[in-house]
C-alpha cells in the first residue's frame, strides 16, 4: 500500500512538472527576449535559416487524447475541431534549444528548425497561417506542441519561425494566427491567402552566388506590363506555385533561379501569373492532381524548392 502511494506520488509530480514547463514557457530573458534565461537560439545554428520552407498543411488524423479538454493553472481549455475556423491576433513568442530534441504535447520530438509551433487550443496536429501585421510577413506552420499557458501570449513559434517572422531580436510581437481547417486544405482555399511576402527575396539572393554565376547581372527583369498570365480556358488547372510577390522584379528573379534549378527534373517552365496587384511564380498546368504532387515531390527531393498546389 505504502508502494502505491509513493508510486502515485512520483506520477503525480510528474505530471505537475510537465504541466509547470509548459506553463512558464517563454519568459523574458535577462536580454528582453521572449525566452527562458538559460534557453535561446544554440551555438551551431544552420545556414541560410530563410530558406527552410513553410510547413505543407496535410489532413492528418487526431489522437483522442490531444483533443480532450484539459486544464493547466486553474484555467480550462477545449482543443478546437479541424474545420472550425478561428482567428486570433496577440503576442508571439518562441523556444529553443531548452526544448530542442524533447517530446511535444502530441508525442513528437521538438526540432527548434522546423517549422513549427505550439497553441493551447488549436488541434493537434493541424496547420495555422502566422501574419506580422508590422511586416506583413507570413508563414505557415504545424501545430505539434500545446503553450503557451500566460494571459499576454497567444502562440509560441519554433525558432526558425520566429526567425522567418524576425522575431529573435525582439523575442516576441504581434502577430494574427488563422487555423487552416481540414475544409481549407481539401479544396486549396487556403492556397489563395498563403502568399509569401517579398521576404523571399533573400532566399534568392542567398542563392544565386552559388547557383546563378552563369546569369548576366547586366540584364534587368521585364517590366510589369510585360508579363502575361500563363494561356488558358474555363477548365480548371493544377500548378505548382513556388511564391507570390508584389513586385515583379522579384518574381521574375525567382522563376530564373527555379528554371536553373530544375532543369531537365521537368519540361515545363516557370511562369509569372499576375493577379490581384500580386505576381504568382508558377509552374503547369499537370493533368492531374497527382502529377502535381509527384513532380513537387520530385523538385524537393532534387532541389530543396517546396511548391503548393494551386487551382485556377
Amino acid at each position: 500500500m505504502i508502494r502505491r502511494f509513493f508510486a502515485l506520488a512520483l506520477i503525480s509530480l510528474s505530471v505537475i512538472g510537465l504541466i509547470a514547463g509548459c506553463a512558464n514557457r517563454p519568459t523574458s530573458s535577462s536580454g528582453g527576449g521572449g525566452y527562458y534565461q538559460d534557453d535561446g537560439p544554440g551555438t551551431n545554428l544552420p545556414k541560410n535559416l530563410h530558406t527552410i520552407p513553410n510547413a505543407t498543411p496535410r489532413i492528418e488524423p487526431h489522437a483522442p487524447a490531444n483533443m480532450r479538454p484539459y486544464t493547466v493553472l486553474g484555467q480550462s481549455y477545449t482543443p478546437l475541431s479541424e474545420n472550425q475556423p478561428f482567428r486570433q491576433t496577440g503576442t508571439a513568442s518562441w523556444y529553443g534549444k531548452k526544448f530542442h530534441g524533447r517530446k511535444t504535447a502530441n508525442g513528437e520530438i521538438y526540432d527548434m528548425y522546423a517549422m513549427t509551433a505550439a497553441h493551447p487550443t488549436l488541434p493537434l496536429p493541424s496547420y495555422a497561417r502566422v501574419t506580422r501585421p508590422k511586416t506583413g510577413q507570413s508563414i505557415i506552420v504545424r501545430i505539434n506542441d500545446r503553450g503557451p499557458f500566460h494571459s499576454n501570449r497567444i502562440i509560441d513559434l519554433s525558432y526558425v519561425a520566429a526567425a522567418k517572422l524576425g522575431l529573435i531580436g525582439p523575442g516576441s510581437g504581434t502577430v494574427i494566427v488563422e487555423a487552416i481547417t481540414h475544409d481549407d486544405i481539401r479544396t486549396g482555399t487556403y492556397l489563395a491567402d498563403a502568399e509569401q511576402p517579398d521576404e523571399l527575396e533573400t532566399f534568392i539572393k542567398e542563392a544565386e552566388p552559388r547557383r546563378l554565376t552563369t546569369v548576366d547581372s547586366r540584364q534587368t527583369p521585364p517590366p510589369p506590363n510585360t508579363l502575361s498570365p500563363i494561356a488558358g480556358d474555363v477548365i480548371p488547372h493544377i500548378y505548382l506555385q513556388f511564391g507570390a510577390f508584389k513586385n515583379a522584379e522579384s518574381a521574375t528573379r525567382l522563376a530564373e533561379h527555379i528554371n536553373s534549378e530544375i532543369g531537365s527534373l521537368d519540361t515545363r517552365d516557370a511562369h509569372i501569373e499576375p493577379a490581384n496587384d500580386l505576381f504568382r511564380v508558377q509552374m503547369g498546368p499537370y493533368p492531374s492532381r497527382e502529377d502535381a504532387l509527384s513532380a513537387a515531390q520530385l523538385i524537393q527531393a532534387e532541389t530543396g524548392l517546396q511548391p503548393t498546389l494551386a487551382v485556377r
